[in-house]
């Protein structure tokens, strides 16, 4: 062996004992892997920065924008709803659905795209239904993974089709792999529902991993809001229907906070004040209502105090303010500061020494300190980001900022991912052009955009890149594969396929599945044709090796996706990957004995 091979196969075992100790965090592991390979001059500077223009990072970093978009939109807040309905809060119905439903959407897509659309969904089904992410991500992970070996359009079965068509055999069909892999998806359904279950993480183990809270129904509870909300009726003749909200000049002439409003069995939160009162209207007030007030303006009191009701849905949110220290707002009021027309933000509440406020809080001088319940559009709330006297403390992590595009959002992301799948353009361009149409069409903005990336997956990939090119260009694989081959002599065709998956395997936990199967598909047909077995069998068996990427995220990136948000560390998924890569080799093999004849 050459020293450049032994060099890296010493930095590659070095880099899993870091990884495995967890002394340091991964993405600057893979980072330091790439300065070493760079300086040490095993790969060349364009080689070693590779990994940032490479396909797979451009595919999540356009498949994570337009998972944005999606989320934006409203949805995956859809989706999230679909399955709640069908699996409710059952831990164990919820783990087998959200599997199912990624398998199915990976037989029609690229694997990574189907965890991208499904992510955010899953996050919101994890706050709706307090199951916490470790419980689902893992499932949605592994069932993405699974229903790609069902199906050609995986990256690795591509290759290795390729590799029988140069060879001059027949390449693989689009269903040639689901009578191995369909059987592989309900063995592996069943183990994730069973042992798996038991085996994944009942508590959060990364910081980074937002709190699962129903911030609505907090935050009405903290400031005691039930205590002054009712609803009123708009009866025919009212002085007040037939004008808008602002004309009406409702808090001064009612002492009322309009907070939504009922029509033709729709209801509106946090109307604007242009809207047009009607005769008939329902309105949800806030605030004391004085009976002779709403007499003589034709208006009926129809639900009591202490009523529960509605006030927020997903766009109309509700969220937390602080006036900053030394804010150009002290000791102005809400009235003067014109705060409404000024971020289109209704104030509830205002929170001064430890109680709520409720009433008359339009004339209220403001202090740095004082806490504000607002209610209006998630977009509006997201833009105090920006501003200077306002902090705010936290928004709903499922609010829809953009609810009259989710059409369109769910349109471009089905044609990009249908002309992904029928191959006309790369998969990295298409889901890329795809991301470029979400923002250009507002669906989501270039600033979310930057924010909601995973920086961390984007560089642990990039990082991780150089070194499975090392591993290949220094003759490490191919020293490897003889080594094995020779030491074992004389075995049988399925002993031999055994061995060529076990390869496959091995190379895919450091190397990505499509750099494995470019580099292990050419000596299976080779063995192949030696021993007189069908080529297409021997393939078939290398392609499916290349997809087990369970026991190490670095396998595949779908597991890199998952891992800062569930919170997961290597143990899980050695935990709870090796098992089930050992079952799933086992159908493997079965497959090819009894499909194929191996």
């Amino acid at each position: 062996m050459e020293f450049s091979a032994l060099f890296v196969l010493l930095l590659t075992l070095a880099a899993a004992i870091l990884l495995v100790s967890e002394r340091l965090r991964p993405d600057l592991i893979a980072l330091g892997i790439l300065v070493v390979l760079g300086i040490s001059g095993i790969v060349t500077p364009a080689e070693a920065f590779s990994g940032f223009g490479g396909a797979a990072v451009i595919t999540i970093l356009g498949v994570s924008i337009i998972s944005i978009g999606l989320h934006q939109t409203g949805v995956t807040h859809e989706l999230g709803r679909i399955m709640y309905r069908l699996g409710k809060k059952s831990d164990s119905r919820q783990i087998l659905i959200v599997f199912l439903i990624s398998a199915t959407l990976s037989l029609v897509m690229n694997n990574v795209a189907a965890v991208g659309v499904l992510l955010p969904a899953v996050m919101t089904l994890s706050r709706r239904t307090q199951i916490k992410p470790s419980r689902l991500l893992l499932p949605l992970a592994y069932g993405s993974i699974m229903g790609g070996m069902a199906t050609l359009l995986t990256t690795s079965n591509i290759i290795v089709s390729d590799a029988l068509r140069n060879a001059g055999y027949t390449p693989f069909g689009l269903l040639d792999f689901f009578p191995i892999g369909g059987p592989i998806v309900v063995v592996g359904a069943v183990y994730i529902l069973t042992a798996g279950r038991r085996m994944l993480p009942q508590e959060v183990g990364g910081g980074h991993v937002r709190t699962v809270r129903q911030l609505h129904q907090e935050l009405a509870n903290l400031y005691q809001l039930d205590e002054n909300l009712y609803e009123i009726e708009v009866m025919p003749g009212s002085p007040l229907a037939g004008i808008s909200i602002a004309e009406g000049r409702w808090a001064q002439c009612t002492g009322l906070n309009i907070t939504g409003l009922i029509r033709n069995h729709q209801t509106r939160f946090a109307p604007s004040p242009e809207v047009l009162i009607r005769e008939g209207d329902l309105l949800m007030v806030q605030g004391n209502p004085n009976i002779s007030t709403l007499v003589e303006n034709n208006l009926r009191l129809i639900s009591p105090s202490g009523a529960k009701m509605p006030i927020a849905d997903e766009a109309i949110t509700l969220a937390e303010l602080v006036i900053a220290p030394h804010a150009q707002l002290e000791g102005m009021s809400l009235r003067q500061v014109r705060f409404r027309e000024l971020y289109n933000l209704n104030v509830l509440a205002i929170w001064r020494e430890s109680k709520p406020i409720q009433t008359g809080i339009a004339d209220i001088p403001l202090r740095s300190g004082d806490a504000l319940l607002v209610q209006g559009p998630a977009e509006s709330i997201r833009l105090l980001h920006e501003v200077p006297n306002l902090i705010l403390l936290e928004e709903d992590p499922d609010a829809v900022l953009k609810p009259g595009k989710q059409l369109l959002a769910l349109f471009i992301t089905l044609l990009t991912l249908g002309v992904a799948a029928i191959g006309l353009l790369p998969v990295s361009l298409m889901v890329l052009t795809g991301a470029l149409l979400i923002v250009l069409t507002r669906c989501t903005s270039m600033n979310d955009a930057y924010r909601g990336i995973e920086w961390r997956v984007i560089f642990l990939i990039a990082g991780m890149w150089p070194l499975s090119i090392a591993i290949r260009t220094t003759g490490l694989a191919d020293a490897a594969i003889n080594f094995l081959l020779g030491a074992l002599g004389e075995i049988s065709p399925l002993m031999l396929s055994a061995l060529l998956i076990g390869l496959a395997f091995g190379l895919t936990q450091f190397m990505s599945g499509q750099v494995s199967s470019l580099v292990i598909a050419p000596l299976a047909l080779a063995a192949a044709q030696q021993m007189g077995v069908d080529p297409r069998g021997m393939a078939m068996g290398v392609a499916l090796g290349c997809s087990l990427a369970f026991p190490i995220p670095f396998g595949h990136p779908v597991n890199i996706m998952v891992m800062s948000s569930g919170g997961y560390t290597l143990r899980d998924y050695l935990r709870i990957g090796l098992p089930l890569t050992i079952i799933v080799f086992i159908c493997i093999l079965i497959g090819l004995k009894l499909l194929w004849g191996v």
